[in-house]
């Protein structure tokens, strides 16, 4: 287990040997949820790097990674710990071949047995309060705003506390508490009482030069000069009128595909082959294919001629 950075240099230092390239802002809050022991709540655009924060931070502090993946219906049940219903079953089978349960006192022992450690699935959120080799876990609470609001209110009492409640066992709290990361892509609000609990941070796409860099840590395969150039390509597409722009994974997939191609500079060709690594929609698509492409491509290339 390393120890948590002492200083905002420190955390960005460290986040970049474990490969994640955070400005000054982003490594500020994650330095100070980590010293004051706050849920950190990222909002921002899929594929800039939200996510990535959780894992990084996972891998710089040496600590086991959580993740909650948040969708449409999870319930706290879901979210905290099931009965191993199968399991159960069996157990109750066996007890009955073998004549154990009749009685009163032989029956409470089966329904402790039943309902123990020994069948208990811990999901998520049971897993993150328990104790951790290695220290507190990182708990990745990911796109929270996938969920409705009953689900955030529990989120709420569960994060307030850092306990959770199994009615046949009792109260589970923390004796650690977790480090809390979630993020939420704004498809919708997330409640206030729920954002006020934690430090807040817009991750919003980087400029040039940190993109370049993010790029090129990721995709190190990539010539530099390609990468600037896909970059550019990127960055101006994102001034187009598009269902969904491209984030910074898209553009980390794109320089890995047109190394796999063995492309060394971009091409209205070579770009018309791989539009589909960056955007993910037909319309888009076929708005940027032809003509476009070449006038994207010749702008992102103008921006990249010395001033």
């Amino acid at each position: 287990m390393t120890q948590i950075p002492a200083s905002i240099d420190e955390m960005q230092s460290g986040l970049a040997d474990v490969g994640y390239v955070a400005d000054r802002a982003l490594a500020t809050v994650a330095f100070l949820s980590l010293k004051l022991g706050r849920p950190l709540f990222l909002e921002g655009e899929a594929g800039v790097g939200k996510t990535e924060i959780a894992k990084a931070l996972a891998a710089m502090l040496g600590r086991r990674l959580i993740r909650l993946q948040c969708y449409e219906g999870l319930d706290a049940s879901s979210a905290v710990y099931e009965w191993n219903f199968p399991a159960q079953m069996v157990a109750i089978r066996t007890a009955e071949a073998t004549g154990v349960g009749g009685g009163g006192a032989d029956r409470q022992r089966l329904t402790d047995e039943l309902f123990s450690d020994e069948f208990l699935i811990a999901r998520p959120l049971l897993e993150a309060m328990r104790p951790q080799e290695g220290g507190a876990p990182i708990l990745l609470i990911d796109e929270l705003d996938r969920t409705d609001e009953p689900f955030e209110a529990f989120l709420l009492e569960a994060l307030s506390d850092f306990q959770v409640t199994i009615p046949e066992l009792g109260t589970v709290k923390a004796e650690e508490p977790p480090i809390v990361i979630l993020t939420s892509n704004r498809t919708r609000e997330v409640h206030d009482a729920l954002k006020r609990r934690c430090l807040y941070h817009w991750v919003g796409y980087p400029d040039f030069e940190r993109e370049l860099e993010i790029v090129m840590a990721k995709a190190p395969e990539a010539q530099e000069a390609l990468s600037r150039e896909v970059v550019a390509f990127v960055q101006t597409l994102r001034t187009e009128d598009l269902f969904k722009k491209p984030g910074v994974a898209e553009a980390i997939d794109w320089a890995k595909c047109l190394v796999a191609l063995d492309a060394i500079q971009m091409s209205p060709q070579v770009i018309a082959d791989t539009l589909g690594a960056i955007l993910k929609y037909q319309d888009d698509i076929a708005k940027i294919q032809g003509s476009e492409a070449t006038r994207i491509l010749e702008e992102a290339k103008r921006s990249l001629e010395p001033a």
